[in-house]
């Protein structure tokens, strides 16, 4: 039911875009429905108004908006990217709702063990996903840390306090026989690696776009978008190691 309904909000959202996009490409009056859709959105429970675009909150009709976007950009096609570029963030978060593990799916998983620190490192990893991008990507990978760590120690397994990621998540990958070499079957070997070129990648894009550590003149700034796709892979791999190592104990 939840999942219809973000189905149903993500549709009205693209509704309301390409309506604004109309207008902004000289496109006919159409002041009823955007009064009707913009009500709509502002209202509407499973929007997250801290992405909902400014410019849909201030403007209140066609009138203010055409004031608003003709005076900014000359031509059709930057009208239609400033657009579209101010509802991806809202898209992508609905989105993610439909098609894969909710932010509320993963804190309820998290949620369920006996460790603070981590679903605590959670929340700090979604928290900052809006406002600071490279902290969200450091809180990530700082999240699949813990959770190895806390893996490794519950298991009084050994392992160096330094040692990064990878290392970190091959050995707790081994103690929950999770390493692609366990395994015979060729697909979850490969189901497996994946998982491995998931951390792997989530440290390498904490060194790269965290904020972690100095950056040059040249540093490449991360969007919302590769935040949340950091967040989101760190907080899938976090509730299958947890529920691996709770199948393991009992």
């Amino acid at each position: 039911m939840v999942k219809m309904m973000t189905s149903r909000t993500v549709e009205e959202i693209e509704r309301f875009q390409n309506l604004l996009v109309s207008v902004a490409t000289g496109g006919s009056d159409v002041q009823e429905e955007y009064g009707e859709l913009r009500a709509s959105l502002i209202s509407n429970p499973g929007v997250n108004h801290r992405l909902l675009p400014r410019f849909v909150r201030t403007c209140r009709d066609v009138s203010q908006f055409w004031g608003f976007i003709q005076p900014q950009f000359s031509t059709y096609k930057e009208r239609r990217q400033f657009i579209w570029e101010h509802f991806r963030p809202l898209l992508e978060s609905l989105e993610n709702q439909v098609d894969g593990l909710t932010n509320a799916d993963i804190s309820d998983g998290l949620e369920r063990f006996d460790t603070e620190h981590v679903h605590a490192g959670w929340t700090k990893a979604t928290e900052r996903l809006t406002d600071d991008p490279e902290g969200a990507i450091t809180s990530a990978k700082s999240l699949v840390e813990s959770i190895c760590k806390y893996i490794l120690d519950r298991s009084s397994e050994s392992y160096d306090a330094n040692a990064d990621l990878p290392k970190l998540y091959a050995a707790t990958a081994r103690t929950l026989n999770l390493a692609p070499d366990q395994h015979s079957e060729q697909i979850f070997k490969q189901i497996l690696g994946g998982c491995t070129s998931v951390v792997n990648g989530l440290a390498a894009v904490r060194n790269k776009l965290g904020d972690a550590h100095g950056q040059g003149i040249a540093q490449v700034k991360p969007s919302q978008r590769h935040a949340r796709l950091a967040v989101h892979l760190a907080g899938a791999m976090a509730v299958f190691l947890m529920e691996t190592w709770e199948i393991k104990t009992q």
